[in-house]
């Protein structure tokens, strides 16, 4: 009989235990799996292709951590591929400086170029202050300006495209959010990919490695950091979304998977065009970037702002 304290592999003491009772793993093995299926998503995908250079996401948090080791080993075998960290400092205080000190100590162990980028720069204030009178959508402006700031940044370092962290409890969490919203051409159209000629794609690397695997992962490296949350969070939507999956996948493990494919069948017969723009996309009257409309969603954001002072 199985020893249930024992890797499945190789029968060394057992690290971590998967959905499946018999699928029980040593450090190693579950190291090497997390990695190979990331690896198998990427090729199966081809999310990165020959002589591609690849910018990587780099927070510092736990998504971004075990993004910046898996493909740092990824590109072991590809050296065709440039890897590139970029951190994106929104001006959060006593949030942002402890993190971009976790990524500093990222890109010391890997080796990888890194560069930082702030809302001040780019937009001419923090996020702090540029929400400061509306708290309630920061994470929505946030996700506007960081969207922007990273696509500046893969101008600035001539990038193919742009890795995200983005895990499958993400994933799974906005496939309902979507759904509970009503907002059709979010869940049928991946506008993360982009659009050739105009955005810079998005990849997930890390959209098959659950929530609780990406912590795992991090933590039999020795990467583990403690960090303070973000003082703004998550919308009260999706903290909605993460329980009612949570409870589902403790359930009926394989939920969140399930999920994910779903909403990847139905992408697959649906025709691609960008997010919301029917085909058509228009020069924003203010900055010059594309957009779907007269002007873009960033340029809305700071004329607010504006207009409020």
């Amino acid at each position: 009989m199985n020893n249930p304290n024992l890797c499945s592999i190789c029968g060394k003491p057992a690290a971590v235990r998967l959905n499946n009772p018999e699928h029980r793993l040593c450090a190693e093995h579950f190291i090497r799996d997390a990695e190979e299926r990331v690896f198998e998503a990427i090729d199966a995908a081809e999310m990165i292709r020959e002589g591609d250079r690849v910018l990587v996401g780099l927070s510092g948090g736990k998504d971004s951590t075990a993004l910046i080791l898996i493909l740092s080993e990824y590109v072991k075998t590809r050296p065709d591929v440039k890897l590139i960290a970029v951190t994106i400092d929104e001006g959060i205080a006593e949030y942002r400086e402890d993190t971009i000190k976790a990524a500093e100590r990222l890109v010391e162990h890997t080796g990888v170029e890194h560069g930082i980028i702030s809302f001040t720069e780019l937009f001419g204030d923090t996020l702090d202050r540029l929400v400061a009178d509306r708290k309630n959508l920061a994470c929505s402006i946030c996700g506007v300006l960081r969207r922007r700031s990273l696509t500046e940044a893969a101008r600035r370092f001539d990038a193919d495209s742009i890795a995200t962290g983005h895990n499958l409890d993400d994933e799974a969490q906005s496939v309902l959010m979507n759904m509970l919203r009503g907002d059709k051409p979010s869940l049928i159209q991946d506008s993360s990919l982009g659009y050739t000629g105009y955005f810079v794609p998005r990849i997930k690397p890390l959209a098959v490695l659950s929530e609780k695997e990406i912590v795992t992962y991090i933590m039999l490296k020795g990467f583990y950091t403690p960090l303070p949350e973000c003082p703004y969070a998550v919308t009260a939507l999706r903290m909605e979304a993460r329980k009612i999956i949570g409870t589902l996948e403790e359930r009926y493990p394989g939920t969140k998977l399930t999920i994910v494919r779903f909403r990847d069948g139905i992408r697959k017969h649906v025709p691609y065009s960008p997010k919301g723009t029917k085909g058509k996309l228009n020069t924003c009257k203010i900055c010059g970037e594309l957009t779907s409309g007269e002007i873009c969603q960033v340029c809305r954001v700071l004329n607010r702002k504006q207009s409020d002072e």
